[in-house]
């Protein structure tokens, strides 16, 4: 395939071939992803799936494969200009424990286990890049870096890509980022965002006259109604989302323990800091109004930024999503894209078929779909190594 492009619109005339030699790759594509989603890789234990990754990428003729001390694993798609560089990134790690069963179904349009949108399908397509490239007859002018990042979601908070990119000394002209969901994704700007814990336990014996008035539930249920009054402003765009609480044993124990999990995102990092320390304030007085231990601990956290909707790389993004009939499905992101825009690089995320049940044991995702998500993930490739998505000078 001739990759010395004039115009993008010659990359849009492409789509359908891409397509089809995409099919044409099914059978390598759909094993990938079956033995990468059955290696259980909760957050901070990617290891085994990282491996199986790195013999994937070294079984496709690979060289440049390696993996550093963060566990992240780094394979490498040689350009014919050396001092050009794209960065392709896939989370490796999930949100299951390896208790849960990893056993994935696959049924004649559907493929159905825990994990395998988000993100397993976007290690496989890692895992399946060189073959696909190789099969389309395509040869990049840029090199392409693959990289399997650990420790991405929750407390992980991104620390493997972090590592990456304070340690990586290649300078990039742009990064993807790879989801399975959803198809039309596409995300070029974050939110500010802090994620927190609130673990609040109280003494183990209190007088028995205290008992049914005080305890670590309704010690919490005061912090809960203290936080929904902190004022919300609607511009910049602002939500405090409470997510999980946990406390107490069984019906006649008084509740000893309990915890929230939250999280508040907002347009504005003056805001989301603000209502950090109302936070922190309202925590310390409720301890003190129930002498008890309230720690409050950030668990991961994000700045607000992003590049221009009118950027090149996100114009270009929005042309191929309208040849292939998708709907750009625009939203701030808090994961991978957000250090990389972070850091000044252009980059976006891009989802790559269609899911449902999204985080359930039961999560499931469609294969034909598959196709033209990975049509859309070539022709923004080309569209960057072309120097279609450059800003101008």
């Amino acid at each position: 395939m001739d990759t010395q492009f004039k115009t993008i619109n010659e990359i849009m005339a492409l789509l359908p071939e891409l397509q089809e030699g995409a099919a044409g790759m099914q059978e390598t594509l759909i094993a990938n992803l079956i033995m990468l989603s059955e290696i259980p890789a909760p957050t901070f234990e990617e290891k085994d799936r990282i491996k199986l990754l790195l013999q994937r990428m070294l079984e496709c003729g690979l060289q440049n494969v390696s993996t550093d001390e963060a566990g992240n694993g780094v394979g490498i798609i040689p350009g014919t200009d050396p001092a050009r560089n794209i960065l392709l990134v896939a989370h490796a790690d999930s949100v299951y424990s390896g208790k849960a069963d990893h056993t994935i179904s696959v049924l004649a349009d559907e493929i159905i286990g825990p994990g395998v949108a988000d993100n397993s399908l976007g290690v496989a397509v890692l895992a399946t890049l060189p073959n696909l490239l190789e099969a389309l007859g395509i040869q990049l002018n840029s090199n392409l870096v693959l990289l399997g990042s650990t420790k991405g979601l929750g407390s992980g908070n991104l620390d493997g890509l972090k590592f990456f990119m304070d340690h990586n000394r290649l300078p990039f002209d742009a990064g993807i980022c790879i989801e399975g969901a959803q198809l039309g994704r596409l995300s070029y700007t974050a939110v500010g965002m802090f994620r927190g814990s609130i673990d609040c336990r109280l003494p183990e014996e209190l007088e028995w006259q205290r008992v049914g008035e005080s305890s670590a539930i309704i010690a919490l249920n005061d912090v809960i109604n203290r936080i929904l009054e902190i004022p919300v402003p609607r511009r910049p765009k602002t939500s405090i989302v409470l997510g999980a609480i946990r406390g107490g044993k069984s019906f006649n124990i008084m509740a000893t323990q309990s915890s929230l999990r939250f999280e508040v995102r907002s347009e504005g990092s003056e805001i989301v800091q603000q209502i950090r320390v109302c936070i922190e304030d309202i925590v310390a007085d409720i301890a003190s109004k129930y002498n008890a231990e309230i720690s409050f601990k950030i668990v991961s956290s994000r700045e607000p930024g992003g590049i221009d909707i009118g950027h090149p790389l996100v114009k270009s993004c929005r042309q191929v999503m309208e040849h292939l009939d998708l709907k750009p499905r625009i939203l701030p992101s808090m994961s991978e894209v957000s250090e990389l825009i972070g850091r000044g690089l252009p980059a976006v995320t891009l989802g790559i078929t269609e899911v449902s049940n999204l985080h359930d044991l039961d999560e499931t995702i469609r294969i034909q779909p598959i196709y033209k998500g990975l049509a859309q993930l070539f022709a923004v490739l080309l569209a960057i190594d072309g120097g279609f998505c450059n800003e101008p000078e």
